[in-house]
């Protein structure tokens, strides 16, 4: 088999094993949240975190321990993006100007831009830095955007479930090599990943090592940003959730809520 052939041959395995993962296995349910308030109230740098249904995103639930398996990250409406293949690309699709935009990174599509709409069903939770400056906002939307077309790391996904495994008990060639000098390739990326390095970037912690130094003092440790999951955000004391119930504001009224089953609890 010549180099050309052998290298189409890898590219069509990696190509079907992205379609099967991105295949949805649940049905889509009832979101539990008001998708309208929550696309006016969004700030750019904001992260979007979502609750997949994919074969990928049980994965990520089973070893996560978490719903929140992907995550978005809010760069503003169409109208505000500099022009590029892209805007342009969304804008020939038909999406309005105001319309707020994501950028993520998927299997099979890698870094790329997204309308908010396409998870107007879904069940989502919003993560905002606290504190964090509009300048440096604007830097965490520009580090980001510059990744736009970079490809999705599907080895990562392997090293970070294999990372959360017992090291010992894994055979040498099946350890994780995400801590291996000159492993990977950085133009490479998985959605976590990203918005993880985007806000190393103007140094804002999400859920950094804290030790003690020689003399008490709180010496912080960057964390591997390959090794940041979607649930991290919603974990970190570092970003407020900011939650956009279905009910909204009628939640005060909740004795007058109509519930299928109005038999009195005993």
């Amino acid at each position: 088999m010549s180099d050309t052939d052998s290298r189409d041959w890898r590219a069509r395995v990696i190509a079907g094993v992205s379609r099967w993962l991105r295949q949805e296995t649940r049905p889509l349910g009832m979101p539990r949240n008001d998708f309208e308030r929550l696309c006016e109230q969004l700030r750019p740098a904001d992260v979007v975190l979502v609750e997949g249904r994919t074969r990928i995103s049980g994965i990520i639930q089973s070893v996560t321990l978490s719903s929140w398996t992907h995550a978005g990250l809010y760069v503003g409406r169409l109208d505000d993006l500099a022009a590029g293949d892209a805007v342009a690309r969304l804008r020939d699709a038909g999406v309005p100007g105001d319309m707020p935009v994501l950028l993520e990174a998927e299997i099979g599509r890698g870094v790329h831009l997204s309308p908010i709409t396409r998870y107007a069903r879904e069940h989502l939770r919003l993560c905002r830095a606290r504190e964090l400056s509009v300048r440096d906002a604007q830097t965490v939307v520009a580090f980001a955007l510059a990744r736009l077309g970079a490809p999705y790391n599907l080895r990562q996904i392997g090293d970070l479930l294999r990372f959360f495994f017992p090291y010992g008990l894994l055979p040498r060639r099946w350890r994780s090599s995400l801590f291996e000098a000159g492993h990977g390739d950085m133009a490479r990326t998985i959605c976590s990943t990203l918005i993880a390095r985007a806000f190393a970037r103007v140094r804002y912690p999400i859920l950094p090592e804290m030790h003690r130094g020689p003399h008490g003092e709180v010496v912080l440790h960057r964390r591997n940003a390959r090794l940041v999951t979607p649930r991290d955000f919603d974990h970190s004391p570092y970003f407020e959730i900011v939650k956009y119930p279905f009910f909204g504001d009628d939640v005060a009224r909740y004795r007058e809520l109509s519930w299928a089953d109005d038999r009195p609890v005993p």
